[in-house]
């Protein structure tokens, strides 16, 4: 299908390519009705205007970056098609910036790329949203940024999160309602701040329910399926296992249930397993797993919104751009009231 052009919008909404293509860049100088006029046909037509000729065509850049540490995870691959999505809906391309921060010199390649490439603007995912390092840089070319879920320096720009802490405390909520007593927490990487916030509020429910953590029951993971093998079988060759165990992640908690496949364990019935996020392998998975259902798309089409504000780039209080997204418990078959132990 041939695309429409500017020059078609122009003949339909009977005004000149010159009108159309300041309404498409939102400069001044149209008047409110030829606006709405021109906007109207564009909706009508489906007309999708060149962001690289946008870009060419006036000083704003219609090109966004997407910074991502891991982009082969579950978590990032959801975040990519969520502001994939809303940046063409925008009439914005993405591009997806994989940086690892072990390679050296990685800040100096970053700082050569954002010359190269003239973006209008960057999000931020975790872990890098926390990188002083790289906040630095951006801000040395005076690239505005938002940032996923940032544990601190909310001031420092924009930023759209869920409540991390509050999402693991009514899971665990939901496996001490069961009738578990005895449930251990496998947490996630420690750079991640949501590793943090979702073991606290683990401990939060476990202590308001008068429970007691022991030191077995908290094990070091790091968001990996390789790191849930690894601590399932740490903890399920054990006669002192626990009835329940909650990863940080659906990653880690399908490691378990194989694990748990493997010892000949029967989940839910002699052991519930509780994820986090929602990923695919949570509907994949036999049991399927309940968890935390993490907005991860969402979130990434807020970041896009954010960033595309027109009041946003110059805005002395960039911190008062922030969104908190609601997350859901999404309960499956994974988990249920423990069997009794003779």
């Amino acid at each position: 299908m041939k695309p429409i052009t500017i020059k078609e919008v122009a003949e339909r909404a009977g005004v000149s390519p010159k009108t159309v293509s300041r309404v498409i860049n939102d400069e001044d100088h149209v008047r409110p009705p030829v606006r709405e006029l021109v906007m109207r046909v564009v909706r009508e037509m489906g007309y999708r205007p060149n962001s690289f000729a946008r870009s060419l065509s006036s000083s704003k850049s219609y090109l966004l970056g997407l910074l991502v540490d891991d982009p082969a995870s579950g978590y990032a691959a959801d975040v990519q098609l969520g502001a994939l999505l809303r940046s063409r809906d925008l009439g914005y391309h993405l591009v997806i910036e994989p940086l690892d921060t072990a390679t050296p010199d990685w800040l100096g390649q970053m700082d050569v790329g954002l010359r190269a490439l003239n973006l209008g603007g960057a999000i931020l995912t975790p872990p890098l949203c926390d990188r002083a390092d790289l906040i630095a840089v951006l801000e040395r070319h005076e690239l505005p940024f938002v940032r996923i879920s940032p544990s601190s320096d909310d001031e420092r720009s924009g930023s759209v999160r869920m409540d991390d802490r509050a999402a693991a405390r009514e899971m665990t909520r939901h496996l001490i309602g069961l009738g578990h007593r005895d449930i251990a927490c496998i947490k996630g990487d420690p750079v991640h701040s949501a590793s943090g916030l979702r073991y606290i509020g683990f401990r939060d429910a476990m202590r308001e329910a008068g429970l007691d953590v022991a030191p077995n029951r908290t094990l070091e993971g790091d968001f990996s399926f390789r790191s849930g093998l690894r601590l399932g079988e740490e903890i399920l060759a054990s006669d002192d296992r626990p009835t329940a165990i909650f990863a940080s992640n659906d990653d880690m908690a399908l490691g378990v249930l194989v694990t748990a496949i493997k010892h000949g364990i029967a989940v839910p019935d002699t052991l519930s397993v509780a994820g986090f996020d929602d990923a695919p392998v949570a509907r994949v998975s036999w049991p399927q797993l309940t968890t935390i259902r993490q907005p991860k798309m969402e979130l990434a089409a807020a970041a896009v919104d954010i960033l595309t504000d027109p009041t946003y780039a110059a805005h002395p209080d960039k911190g008062s751009f922030s969104r908190n997204l609601p997350y859901e418990l999404v309960m499956r078959s994974s988990t249920a009231a423990p069997a009794r132990r003779l």
